[in-house]
């Protein structure tokens, strides 16, 4: 018996050692909706009193069909809404964008400059490192709640994965 315990707790221990080897295995942050893979989702932290926020994700479409985001809902804000990101003689500003639509066998990717879910009249701030539930609707897939990370203030957007750099992004603000 002792054997097996010592035997079980070398096991444990290697598991503990190449676990974080295996990322992507062990820390799976994707969601399914119908056909729509949800990869991802996160959001930036908010700084200071900031009343709104975003969420970005990349949308995988594995059906034969279009399909298309058309909501989002969540308690963590006043509003939940689709937006974009339009330049207007040289001012970049934000704008509710009606659905988002996901090509069969291809994806649309929420991100900073672009798509995204805009989260107004937050009620606690975004703080990194934790994560809240939104939901999303899809046309044809149904609904899904997703499990929201929030990243750094910083982080922005590479391959629908959060990375730091140097991005603005705001309502009314002039573009560089």
């Amino acid at each position: 018996m002792i054997q097996f315990v010592k035997a079980a707790a070398r096991v444990a221990a290697l598991a503990v050692v190449t676990l974080p080897l295996f990322g992507g295995i062990a820390c799976a942050h994707e969601f399914k909706a119908g056909e729509i893979m949800v990869d991802h989702p996160w959001a930036r932290a908010t700084p200071g009193r900031a009343r709104n926020g975003a969420a970005f994700m990349t949308l995988k479409n594995h059906g034969s069909t279009d399909d298309r985001l058309v909501g989002a809902s969540g308690a963590v804000a006043d509003r939940v809404e689709l937006h974009t990101h339009i330049h207007e003689n040289g001012v970049m500003k934000m704008r509710p964008s009606g659905p988002v639509s996901i090509p069969a066998g291809g994806e649309a990717m929420l991100k900073p400059g672009s798509f995204h879910v805009m989260m107004i009249g937050l009620k606690a701030p975004l703080v990194e490192g934790e994560t809240f539930p939104l939901t999303l609707r899809f046309e044809k897939s149904g609904t899904v709640t997703v499990e929201v990370k929030v990243e750094s203030v910083g982080a922005g957007a590479g391959a629908g994965k959060p990375m730091n750099h140097d991005m603005k992004s705001g309502h009314g603000m002039k573009k560089n």
